[in-house]
């Protein structure tokens, strides 16, 4: 009892700790990117050689730039009229900065790392609120901060993006911290489905941008040079273009969806064509506008972007829907067809906004109208493809043809041989089959041609070096080949082919310049045995010399 009274306040003691930690990191996260965007805004202001203002405005403009990259509307109260005029369009590249920090702030908080795994950690509900709460307080003090300054914020959409944008990324750095889990499988492939979709759609929107930026490379360059003269100017002129990449991949993508971007309140340009007067600021990745007038086949061809992005959104549900059922598949795909249309309507309302007042209040794509195309096209094209690679899926393999077997043969009927066969057989080789009976039967080669025609000597003549060669037709040294080949068929090596009883085998005669080949020596005649003695008359008892028993 004792143990346990001691070790419980420890143990709250730790988790308040770790809440602690986690709003400092959090505050951190804000520190880190409001730092790195002032350093680069005071470095275009040192290397301006006609800077404006001093360092308190440099700071401001930093301070109001960090804000407009969380979504935070600014209001220009230094216009030419007077009169203030607001700034909503966001950088998207900036804005990815302050949402990596945060999200690597919330993902470290519930795995800080391998050497302190034991340390109390928050539950991932309080590391999401206490991250964002230490990076909201340091938002609020920046919001306040830019009141005093030239571009303070408008404090309706400091209330309400950016807590949005920072829970946000807490919580899904806090998701990955988990493993990224799901409540099911399909969810997972929802998830995967509708990034793939939003990634085919941004990825073809900024190609369709770049070949429009392209296409009007002469005028975009115009408009670079003649924004700034010096160096200085030209390289925050071509930050700033960087920065707002992202924005162009968004308004090629709402061009291709169909609802297109306003170009000032009374102008829009679809892939139909450009309706209105358009009221197009100088800027280099502006002039990558279509020019006025009814649309071609080059602008209509961007309506092959959602139309992919659609059908492998489709594609990626039906592969993982082998086993759903139809209603099932086409829920998921209607769920990845709106989770699609929700980001790509989130990025098109910040890609877009007010770049000033009257005609330039309205500019970009509108977001709930790209987003509702992004759902129709995903249903009415991903649908289709999701339930046709579902079937394509679920069909049956047709089994294979195994070809029926070939019958027996019937031993009980003779087969008659061939000529060919027989002399085959006859000389040792074997035998043919009934689809190789035009082919001819193989003879072996007559190696003493081939010895006389590379030696020039006779057979068994002694070769220049001096050792006699060996008997080509001597059965011991090859085996018998030579018998078995002739001597079956024709009697011998030296017997006649044709059944000729006078035919007597003969030795080639030596050539001049080869020695005579000595004559074998016949083998001596074996002595004949002596004649037994022919058996004379038996001795008659009775004759000459014969003796009775009495002599």
């Amino acid at each position: 009892m004792t143990h346990h009274v001691t070790e419980q306040p420890l143990v709250q003691g730790g988790r308040s700790a770790a809440l602690a930690a986690a709003c400092v990191r959090g505050g951190v996260a804000a520190g880190l990117g409001l730092g790195a965007l002032a350093v680069l805004v005071i470095a275009a202001w040192v290397s301006s050689p006609f800077p404006d203002g001093g360092p308190g405005d440099v700071l401001h403009a930093a301070a109001g730039l960090w804000l407009l990259a969380h979504g935070v509307e600014l209001i220009r109260t230094d216009t030419l009229s007077g009169l203030p005029a607001p700034l909503g369009v966001v950088p998207l590249l900036l804005a990815a900065l302050p949402v990596w920090l945060v999200h690597r702030a919330a993902r470290d908080t519930l795995d800080p790392g391998a050497g302190v795994r034991d340390r109390p950690r928050p539950s991932p509900s309080g590391a999401v609120a206490s991250v964002a709460g230490g990076y909201l307080l340091v938002t609020a003090a920046v919001v306040l901060y830019s009141e005093s300054g030239p571009l303070p914020a408008e404090l309706v959409t400091a209330g309400l993006w950016p807590p949005a944008v920072v829970a946000g990324a807490a919580g899904a750095g806090v998701w990955t911290a988990l493993g990224r889990p799901f409540p099911g499988p399909r969810w997972a492939v929802l998830a995967r489905a509708a990034g793939l979709g939003l990634g085919t759609l941004l990825t073809g929107g900024a190609v369709a941008a770049a070949a429009s930026t392209a296409w009007h490379a002469g005028r975009a360059q115009t408009v670079f040079l003649g924004l700034a003269g010096e160096w200085s100017g030209r390289a925050v002129v071509l930050l700033l273009v960087l920065a707002l990449l992202p924005n162009a991949a968004v308004w090629g993508a709402a061009y291709g969806l169909g609802p297109g971007f306003a170009l000032g309140t009374g102008a829009l340009a679809t892939p139909l064509g450009l309706a209105g007067d358009p009221a197009v600021p100088p800027f280099p990745l502006l002039a990558a506008v279509p020019a006025e007038g009814r649309g071609t086949w080059l602008h209509w061809a961007v309506a092959a972007v959602p139309l992919v992005a659609a059908v492998l959104l489709g594609h990626r549900v039906g592969r993982s829907a082998r086993t759903w059922t139809a209603r099932d598949t086409a829920l998921t795909v209607l769920g990845a067809a709106g989770a699609c249309g929700a980001a790509v309507a989130v990025l098109a309302a910040a890609a877009g906004g007010p770049l000033g007042s009257g005609r330039l209040a309205a500019f970009g794509p509108v977001g709930w109208q790209t987003g509702l195309a992004a759902v129709l096209w995903g249903a009415c094209a991903g649908l289709p493809a999701a339930l046709g690679v579902r079937a394509w899926g679920r069909r049956s393999p047709r089994p294979k043809r195994v070809p029926a077997p070939a019958p027996a043969p019937d031993l009980t009927k003779t087969k008659t041989k061939t000529k060919v066969e027989v002399e085959a057989a006859a000389s040792g080789d074997r035998e043919l089959s009934r689809k190789e009976w035009w082919r001819p039967a193989r003879r072996p080669t007559l190696k003493w041609w081939g010895r006389l025609r590379r030696t020039g000597a006779a057979t068994g003549a002694p070769a220049p070096g001096g050792a006699p060669q060996e008997d080509p037709y001597d059965d011991d040294l090859y085996g018998g080949s030579y018998g078995n080949a002739y001597g079956n068929a024709y009697g011998g090596p030296y017997g006649d082919p044709f059944g000729d009883t006078g035919y007597e085998p003969y030795d080639f005669l030596p050539a001049a310049w080869e020695p005579s080949p000595e004559p074998r020596p016949k083998p001596d005649p074996e002595p004949d045995q002596a004649p037994e003695p022919a058996p004379g008359p038996a001795p008659d008892s009775k004759g000459p010399g014969a003796e009775g028993p009495g002599a």
